[in-house]
């Protein structure tokens, strides 16, 4: 296996839809070895159903997971240079993380995961859009991280 980061931040626009998936699939496939969390550039929105459910398919629990800005991370005391690798996973989040670590050597990865929000009108042309989202995420986390263990 690659070697893990001690902490990984994942970050997106709304912390609702990509970044919540990324923090739920690193916690189960790489469990407690590593220190997870995710942000959005805003948080104003609640997990997204969609992801809720296309997690639950691979055994990912999301529906616990409360949506916070970088804003509120701060404000909470969790301070972005006390994690060995920031994955921004939108462009709006690659600009802010850029813009809040410029004063700190900090590795930023940017995964150009698409935003299946707006993809499909029914609710299986939806469902496939956030399964083709998920499937990116864990290609990406499997090929950066190595295979896990379990899951």
């Amino acid at each position: 296996m690659a070697s893990l980061p001690q902490s990984v931040l994942f970050c997106c626009d709304h912390n609702a839809v990509r970044s919540p998936m990324a923090e739920g699939m690193m916690k189960k496939f790489y469990g407690t070895e590593v220190y997870v969390q995710s942000a959005g550039v805003k948080s104003e929105m609640d997990v997204d159903g969609f992801s809720v459910s296309v997690c639950e398919e691979i055994g990912v629990p999301l529906v616990n997971h409360k949506a916070r800005s970088f804003d509120e991370m701060q404000d909470w005391g969790d301070d972005l240079s006390s994690y060995d690798l920031i994955v921004a996973l939108s462009p709006a989040s690659q600009r802010k993380v850029l813009d809040l670590t410029r004063y700190h050597h900090l590795d930023v990865e940017y995964w150009p995961i698409m935003d299946p929000t707006g993809l499909g009108t029914m609710r299986d042309e939806k469902l496939n859009a956030y399964r083709q989202a998920r499937d990116q995420i864990r290609d990406r986390m499997i090929s950066r991280f190595g295979v896990p263990e379990q899951g």
